[in-house]
């Protein structure tokens, strides 16, 4: 019986703490506090890619958060979808400018609108191998917590690969903005649901370099009303592939002319939220 009782509790009960390992538990305090204990933070990595919107991170990718992220994302700790889209709907009330933790003041750039949360997507063989996708679990938990505190929002996973990309582990900077130039795409349909929304906030788990996000941001502004042109103007003299690549891609090529308050500007209506980035993207008051 009491073997039987055990198989029982561990279909209902998690095993083990997702950070640390403590047994019994979902996420122990101290991995809780790690996750959500400190204000998120506004995170820019260093190169930027050219076109990475704002973002806010809840947490540094480092230690029981990354645990924790990984349990949930490679390990099927699904459990962990509730504390760690938390912690994502604090990075994005950050982004939309609340002051304070409930988010009341944020709402939707106050037009009453919902905020939309785009999930960055996985790579279908990525999914089929986890069996879920990971970001788009977070996004859902999120965006109920966001509801719940009086922020309107809700799920649009209208973003979809229009080609195959290579596992991005191992991959530096260049390479990852190469791998994943005008890799992505805004799904039939999509547009309409874009347009009715008050903030689109692009959300992941977690930002390394930022290609990622940087490419989800052309993608969507793409198909926004009066967003185009998202990595600015091609000069000129540029003709022929060398725009087409330019005005695809936006990965820093020398054609590529952006306008100053194209990438980052506040009022565009694209930002970007994560759970984690790298603890060195926290340092943005660089020289």
């Amino acid at each position: 019986m009491r073997g039987w009782w055990q198989d029982l509790t561990d279909l209902v009960l998690p095993a083990e703490c997702g950070g640390c390992g403590r047994p019994r538990t979902v996420l122990c305090p101290k991995c809780r506090a790690a996750l959500t204990g400190d204000a998120p933070s506004r995170v820019r990595p260093d190169p930027e890619p050219p076109g990475l919107p704002v973002v806010h991170a809840a947490a540094p990718y480092e230690d029981r958060v990354r645990a924790a992220l990984l349990a949930h994302k490679e390990r099927g700790a699904l459990m962990l979808a509730g504390p760690l889209g938390a912690a994502l709907a604090g990075a994005v009330r950050a982004g939309l400018g609340s002051g304070g933790r409930d988010g009341r003041e944020a709402g939707a750039a106050g037009s009453g609108a919902p905020v939309l949360l785009v999930p960055v997507p996985s790579a279908r063989w990525a999914v089929r191998a986890r069996g879920h996708d990971p970001a788009r679990r977070i996004a859902l938990a999120a965006a109920a917590g966001l509801r719940r505190s009086g922020t309107p929002a809700r799920v649009a996973a209208v973003l979809r690969q229009r080609r195959a990309v290579a596992d991005q582990s191992g991959l530096n900077s260049r390479q990852r903005l190469d791998n994943l130039a005008g890799a992505l795409e805004v799904a039939p349909g999509g547009a309409r649901l874009l347009a009715g929304a008050g903030r689109v906030v692009l959300v992941d788990d977690l930002m390394t370099t930022g290609a990622s996000l940087a490419e989800a941001a052309r993608a969507l502004r793409a198909v926004l009303p009066g967003k185009g042109g998202f990595y600015g103007r091609v000069t000129p003299g540029t003709t022929g592939e060398g725009a087409r690549r330019a005005q695809m891609a936006g990965v820093g090529r020398a054609e590529a002319v952006r306008e100053k308050r194209g990438a980052h500007s506040a009022d565009d209506g694209v930002g970007a939220a994560v759970v984690a980035a790298s603890p060195a993207s926290f340092e943005i008051n660089r020289n």
